[in-house]
């Protein structure tokens, strides 16, 4: 009999303890739910992204601003890339797109007038070229997420709120995209930049030291013949006379 009660006893111990105590199915989904939410709470917000982006871009625009005749070439495109980058609208992208095509005619201008940089001025041109083709592309991106926007309040408003969500969760995925991809436009540009920077110094640096050779070759050259007319007249003047007296 005892032993039979110690055995009721802890068979119901045991119900009860499974009942109070969660499944093995329900602590790992908790895990999964705490795993995810850390996740995101360390990944950085879209807004935030998108902020910093454009702020970056105004400080870029802002330490670009230069004198009209500036020979600064290569500054032209990453002024036009700042201001796509920062491009929140339609208009805005517009307006990027107009002052790459501005800077495209002056540039072709200064390339018929200072042929010596014409290496560089193409350059710029063919940055600012693809400035003209991204901002395109950008109009129909922000054409697109605002239709995506705009079937998001739909779906929420026909209550299919599982497919609003997702319908949310693929914009900031193409919204993020377009962050991460029009900062690469200008990483691009500052890259090139610095490029026709070094080949424009390593021109220079070769052109000045074939401008040594030769004045050096010169001189050289010169003082050999003053040297030659020197020995010339010297050996004319100690040359003895020839008596031809019988």
């Amino acid at each position: 009999m005892v032993i039979s009660g110690v055995s009721v006893n802890t068979y119901y111990q045991g119900q009860t303890a499974a009942r109070c105590s969660p499944t093995a199915q329900e602590a790992e989904g908790e895990r999964l739910a705490a795993a995810l939410r850390e996740q995101q709470e360390e990944r950085p917000n879209l807004s935030e992204m998108m902020k910093e982006a454009r702020e970056q871009a105004a400080e870029r625009e802002k330490i670009l601003k230069l004198p009209k005749n500036s020979a600064r070439y290569g500054d032209a495109p990453m002024m036009a890339y700042a201001k796509l980058a920062r491009a929140r609208s339609l208009g805005d992208v517009d307006a990027a797109s107009g002052y790459a095509r501005r800077q495209i005619a002056r540039l072709r201008a200064a390339k018929r007038s200072d042929g010596e940089n014409a290496d560089r001025i193409q350059a710029a041109i063919n940055q600012l070229q693809k400035a003209v083709n991204r901002a395109g592309r950008k109009k129909r991106e922000l054409t697109q997420e605002k239709t995506s926007a705009a079937k998001q309040v739909r779906l929420e408003k026909e209550k299919r709120l599982r497919e609003a969500k997702r319908q949310r969760h693929e914009l900031r995925r193409r919204q993020a995209q377009r962050v991460i991809r029009e900062s690469g436009y200008l990483r691009e540009a500052e890259i090139d930049n610095r490029i026709q920077n070094q080949l424009a110094a390593s021109k220079l640096e070769l052109r000045n030291q074939m401008q040594e050779l030769t004045t050096s070759t010169q001189v050289s050259l010169e003082t050999a013949i003053q040297g030659y007319t020197a020995s010339v007249g010297e050996a004319a003047v100690s040359t003895p006379e020839v008596s031809v007296q019988a």
